[in-house]
């Protein structure tokens, strides 16, 4: 039986997605729940699965188009069991991959059953990405591919280029489309420049006391757990722990009213290879460290794969970013809407600092708060981080509520 192969229903907020991959070709015998193709959001990538074990008879949607909620984009024939239909296509859609000018480039299909296997030696490889490394003199196997399954893109090479591979001197530009998830996060951020009226305060916290903690029981800490134990969960308790001291600061504006939210949902800023992605920490009041640790972990893992759901980048009521991780010593985080205020950590570095009026060496980090001063005050938003501050560097603070 020939069965339609759809675009799952999407979201709300979400009214189109972009196909990105496929990987299964026209012709190929698949099971059932493997992966066919990705399709790229504004907010994550999807995994759209096979309903049933059969053959991939006919691809009507190539990489790079547009589609709704419930558009045919191939066909199953779920009757072919246990082997593999050659294609009746004259070609075959592969993975995405752009010619300069923007459009997508088709594979033809070998008549070989043996040539969609990959030898030991041969680099895997987009066309793009030899034919730019061909252009250039670029011996490819010497180029670290950063595609799916270390696929090399033509990005990498031009990257290879720049950085001292191939041709001296040349002068390399490359246009290629924005991914939705870069359109997505950058319309985000220009709306919260516009909208919010955004100020940031800073102040700085010795990490030594969380620093001891940390060393004196991780050991402990990741046999125990499974996990191992980071700077962020003591973060996101004392976030906590100063938000519930200043409840203005875990609210939200909506028209002409003020949202109090009696519930901390806290998004942890987390990089992934398609941009900057928010999951969310619901109800973090009610999580013990170790299940922060193990919940961050996932999110880590997840965005790295591009598996995190939709509904765990919406809602928030507070975000935490953390640009020390790149080395960044001060910065300005952006407010992510609707939330008012966003927490900056950033590089600990040994510095001189003055205790009970000696010259002592502290490792020390800057942090930084932005807040929308429409609905925060300057008390509120300076106080807010003087209680992280002071949880941070006594920890017993928020262990015991105090």
């Amino acid at each position: 039986m020939k069965i339609e192969i759809k675009v799952p229903q999407l979201p709300e907020s979400v009214s189109e997605a972009t196909l990105l991959s496929w990987h299964k070709k026209q012709g190929d015998f698949v099971k059932r729940e493997e992966n066919l193709i990705d399709l790229e959001t504004d907010k994550v990538v999807l995994e759209l699965p096979a309903p049933e074990d059969g053959s991939l008879v006919e691809v009507i949607a190539k990489p790079g188009d547009i589609v709704k909620s419930g558009q045919i984009i191939a066909y199953l024939d779920t009757s072919v069991v246990n082997k593999v239909v050659k294609s009746e296509a004259p070609e075959v859609y592969a993975e995405n991959d752009k010619n300069d000018n923007g459009s997508s480039t088709q594979t033809a299909p070998s008549n070989n059953s043996t040539a969609n296997n990959v030898s030991k030696n041969e680099v895997l490889a987009m066309p793009s990405a030899k034919k730019a490394a061909l252009d250039n003199s670029i011996e490819i196997s010497q180029v670290t591919g950063s595609g799916r399954g270390g696929r090399v893109l033509k990005e990498d090479v031009l990257s290879s280029m720049v950085s001292g591979a191939g041709n001296k001197g040349a002068r390399i530009e490359e246009r290629v489309p924005m991914s939705r998830l870069r359109k997505r996060v950058a319309e985000r951020l220009l709306e919260s420049q516009q909208t919010n009226a955004i100020l940031t305060t800073f102040n700085e916290v010795n990490m030594k006391p969380v620093m001891d903690l940390r060393n004196k029981y991780k050991e402990l800490f990741e046999k125990k757990h499974g996990a191992k134990l980071g700077f962020m969960s003591f973060f996101v308790k004392a976030v906590v722990h100063a938000l519930k001291q200043y409840p203005v600061v875990n609210s939200s504006i909506d028209g002409d009213h003020i949202v109090y939210h009696g519930y901390f949902d806290l998004g942890i800023a987390v990089g992934s290879p398609r941009g900057l992605v928010v999951p969310i920490l619901r109800n973090v009041e009610n999580m013990s460290i170790a299940d922060i640790e193990l919940k961050i972990a996932d999110f880590g893992k997840r965005a790295q794969a591009g598996k995190i759901e939709l509904e765990e980048l919406t809602g928030g009521t507070f975000t935490i970013t953390n640009g020390g991780t790149f080395g960044s010593m001060m910065s300005t985080p952006i407010i992510n809407p609707p939330q008012s205020a966003i927490l900056g950590m950033h590089a600990i570095k040994e510095r001189a600092v003055v205790e009970g009026g000696q010259i002592v060496i502290r490792p020390m980090m800057y942090l930084a708060m932005s807040y929308d001063h429409r609905l925060i005050d300057g008390r509120e938003a300076v106080l807010t981080l003087v209680a992280i501050k002071d949880a941070l560097e006594d920890p017993n603070r928020f262990l015991l509520d105090i």
